[in-house]
């Protein structure tokens, strides 16, 4: 089984990610072949951790996908690998609750059998660094930390100080530590860290990275740590990538549009849909031929200017909408489909209006976190009474004169005493919400799309006209388990 190491921190702000990248590069420099992991929902590390890599990240998250889909994701994303460097998320043990471990990066190490390296950032401390590491090593006895690395260390005195005072309370070893250092800072804005692609100073800061972890990190003694982790029971299969005549699916990616999951394309590909990219920021429309449209997440706040300008692409999707195609749309893609996006200076910016209302950028996080969503129609994703996983993360917030007039979700999160919410909206094949639900989380997902995009199954009989006040009404009318609905303003 391939070898493989999970970097995982005490907490978010330790700054593994860019550790992480570090490791991959000085990994790379050594001729191996690099499959990077990112545990959680997260887009943004995985693209400095692909750069890194020169190959795509991919996520892994036991409370969305569950154990059997997150083994074969693994599995398959390291063909060809010489080892997998997984990065955690937030500290090690924390996941979709306060009172267990489920969905976090210590049940992840312990499902693929990984060995944990923990993250310390020691500014501001010294043998108390010993006490933080003894209580990670002591938490979950059936789950151990195999390691530590140390961060921000302010000279190599500081950190071979801390790093012996663990070792002499844990027993653990200290594998190496980096500098507080301006060349390795990646800029932050809302919703993380700022993308790699769009960070005209991403390599330098990923081989600095990659320089300081070579200097600094025994690499034999993490290879030799990361080999002896355990054989995996099962092989999961390769995906076919059928090529060809499929329905065509065009992909807005761009810098507005860059949230989606590679396994995602993957399991899409291998359901025989072709995925034709195009960038409604540079001006393009919907290419010819298409079956349907996925609008990710991403920021189209920043490029909302260039992307109200774009009134050809509206045009073709309130056409392609009104013939019953494919319309998924998540978070920054839902923003655009509504009728308009107010930035955070007040500015308007007119959009689709296929969704009643507008979207309007706040200053403060409006929402974070995994739901369970309920479907309240059937859609192309989701059979009317299916329950799905996802998560959600983002500033702006749903404004309309009225509660949702077709909700596409019943969502509730995994904290306790959170109140079930309406989200979203549905109208025959369009989906949209803020939530963000992977594919990979149920085999037949991709299959159900692709059968709409042929014309298999085609639109669903739900009622109501091709957009418009009064489809909204009679379809919002329509769409009742018999309670009174609880509608999130």
């Amino acid at each position: 089984m391939i070898p493989r190491l999970l970097v995982a921190g005490t907490g978010s702000g330790v700054g593994k990610t860019l550790m992480t990248a570090g490791l991959i590069g000085a990994l790379r420099r050594r001729g191996m072949v690099v499959q990077p992991f990112k545990c959680g929902p997260d887009y943004i590390d995985p693209g400095w951790h692909g750069r890194a890599a020169g190959r795509p990240c991919r996520n892994l998250d036991t409370w969305m996908l569950g154990e059997d889909a997150v083994r074969a994701s693994f599995q398959r994303g390291c063909a060809g690998a010489d080892i997998a460097v997984i990065e955690g998320v937030m500290g090690l043990f924390d996941g979709a609750r306060f009172d267990s471990s489920a969905g976090s990066a210590a049940e992840i190490a312990a499902l693929l059998g990984a060995p944990v390296l923990l993250v310390l950032d020691i500014s501001g401390s010294a043998r108390s660094a010993a006490a933080v590491a003894l209580g990670f090593a002591r938490f979950d006895p059936a789950r151990p930390v195999a390691g530590v690395a140390l961060n921000f260390a302010g000279s190599e005195r500081h950190a071979l100080g801390c790093g012996a005072a663990i070792t002499e309370m844990t027993g653990l070893k200290m594998f190496g530590w980096l500098p507080r250092a301006a060349g390795m800072a990646v800029p932050e804005r809302h919703l993380g860290l700022k993308l790699a692609e769009e960070s005209g100073d991403a390599d330098a800061v990923l081989a600095a990275a990659a320089d300081a972890v070579a200097a600094r990190f025994d690499l034999d003694g993490l290879l030799e740590l990361a080999a002896g982790a355990p054989a995996m029971p099962g092989v999961a299969p390769v995906l076919p990538v059928l090529a060809g005549d499929g329905p065509v699916l065009a992909v807005a990616q761009d810098a507005a549009f860059s949230f989606y999951y590679q396994d995602d394309f993957d399991l899409l590909a291998a359901a025989g849909v072709r995925l034709v990219r195009f960038s409604p920021v540079a001006g393009e429309r919907l290419p010819e031929g298409v079956a349907g449209v996925y609008l990710g997440g991403g920021y189209p706040e920043l490029h909302a200017a260039a992307l109200a300008a774009n009134a050809g692409l509206w045009q073709d999707l309130r056409a392609l909408h009104a013939q019953g195609g494919l319309i998924l749309a998540e978070c920054g893609g839902f923003m655009v489909l509504t009728e308009a996006l107010i930035d955070t200076d007040g500015v308007r910016h007119g959009m689709a209006g296929l969704i009643p209302g507008v979207t309007r950028m706040t200053t403060r996080l409006a929402a974070l976190g995994y739901r369970e969503a309920t479907a309240l129609c059937d859609t192309p994703l989701a059979a009317c009474g299916e329950v799905l996983r996802g998560h959600e993360f983002h500033y702006s917030v749903w404004d309309r004169a009225e509660a949702p007039p077709a909700p596409a979700w019943r969502a509730v999160g995994t904290r306790a005493g959170m109140v079930p919410a309406m989200v979203g909206h549905a109208d025959r094949g369009l989906v949209a919400s803020y939530l963000h639900i992977p594919l990979a989380q149920r085999p037949d997902l991709a299959g159900r799309l692709v059968r709409f995009l042929s014309g298999i199954q085609g639109p669903p009989a739900l009622g109501g006209g091709p957009g418009g006040e009064a489809s909204w009404r009679d379809r919002a009318a329509k769409r009742t388990d018999g309670s009174a609905p609880r509608w999130r303003r």
